[in-house]
């Protein structure tokens, strides 16, 4: 198969789909790969580097396009590369359709048979190819809001983790998962108070034997959601529904009554945020604020150190490529059911049920496409 990774042009993503470790792996397996010309160069991963693997460097990504039958990238396409797939083409990248219609729209029209790494499951039910992202930007979150806390950028002026005689902060972390978990790990080592929300008292349970009495574990309702959400300092919103748009837990209301100077940091804004008042953001104009609260929104946390991000992601990621481009995409999904489940568009027809739901499209289900 030609697999095409061609260089990502969201604002300020500096990851690539491929490592020049993972090219090697698709040429050891008799695959042809073609790389635009500085494509890696955000990794530190030279034209060279990919040349000295077997891999072919091409000038544009108009050239990926036309000749690759596969293209893997990192994040969903912009528009101009929606505008050059083809049909029957694969993608494979994240995709985080439902809250982006005029994306989801652009895919169907294409033809092309799409993807999404956000919505590939495990044997175990995790989503292995979200986890190593989730974990960098679980991370980065704790430190983008320490940063934001900070009075030269709109913060109340409260060191993280205090010092002797001060009291730290309080970090308010919505939602136990991956992200949760590990924006806990980095707020407990910088010495803040911690508490962490969920609705499933197993995940709960689970994070309570992790921390023990190093956070506090309170089983999300409104009432405690309120009460402890005002009191913040830093509020990390880490929710996730595979696949769907993220509820909004947190009202305009309930920000309106924050803390002058408090932050929001919402790490489930790829899925449309958990905050009434979130919108996107990039790295050029990272934060806003509403009623006197500093919003952190950025879409693609994990691109400030994509070095981290995109060796975490290819540990994931290149099993499954090389699953499709040894097998084709149509057997590659009719024997694996954890691939098939990141399926969200085929052919014109939408194959995940949530984005159909979300977008009201008709759901198709896999099965029946690949017939």
């Amino acid at each position: 198969m030609i697999i095409g990774i061609p260089k990502e042009i969201k604002n300020h993503e500096y990851r690539v789909g491929l490592t020049p470790n993972s090219v090697h792996g698709c040429i050891a397996h008799g695959h042809r790969v073609l790389v635009q010309n500085n494509a890696g160069m955000g990794i530190g991963a030279t034209d060279t580097d990919y040349k000295n693997v077997g891999a072919e460097i091409v000038p544009s990504a108009s050239d990926i396009f036309a000749k690759a039958e596969m293209i893997i990238k990192v994040k969903e396409p912009q528009a101009e590369e929606r505008a050059m797939l083809r049909e029957g083409q694969i993608l494979y990248t994240y995709l985080h359709l439902a809250p982006d219609p005029e994306q989801t729209a652009d895919l169907i029209k294409s033809g092309a048979i799409c993807v999404a790494y956000e919505t590939v499951t495990s044997p175990l039910g995790g989503l292995p190819l979200l986890a190593p992202m989730s974990k960098v930007a679980g991370r980065l979150s704790i430190q983008a809001g320490a940063h934001c806390l900070e009075q030269p950028q709109g913060g109340l002026g409260v060191l993280l983790g205090g010092v002797p005689g001060v009291a730290p902060a309080k970090v308010v972390i919505l939602g136990a998962g991956i992200v949760g978990t590990h924006a806990a790990h980095i707020a407990v080592g910088m010495g803040a108070e911690v508490f962490m929300f969920d609705n499933n008292p197993d995940t709960l349970e689970a994070h309570w034997r992790h921390f023990g009495n190093q956070t506090q574990s309170i089983f999300s309702t409104a009432s405690a959601l309120q009460a402890h959400v005002l009191d913040a300092d830093l509020v990390i919103g880490g929710v996730l529904i595979p696949g769907a748009a993220a509820p909004k837990l947190i009202s305009r209301q309930m920000i309106g009554s924050m803390k002058a100077g408090a932050v929001v940091v919402d790490v489930a804004i790829d899925q449309g945020g958990c905050f009434e008042t979130s919108k996107v953001t990039n790295y050029d104009d990272p934060t806003y604020i509403v009623d006197d609260v500093v919003h952190y929104c950025v879409a693609n946390m994990p691109g400030a150190v994509p070095r981290t991000s995109t060796y975490a992601l290819n540990n994931s990621t290149l099993p499954f490529a090389l699953n499709i481009a040894d097998k084709g995409i149509k057997q590659a999904l009719l024997d694996d059911p954890h691939l098939r489940h990141g399926l969200n568009v085929h052919s014109g027809r939408v194959t995940y049920e949530q984005v159909a739901k979300d977008l009201s499209y008709d759901y198709v289900p896999a099965e029946e496409c690949l017939k």
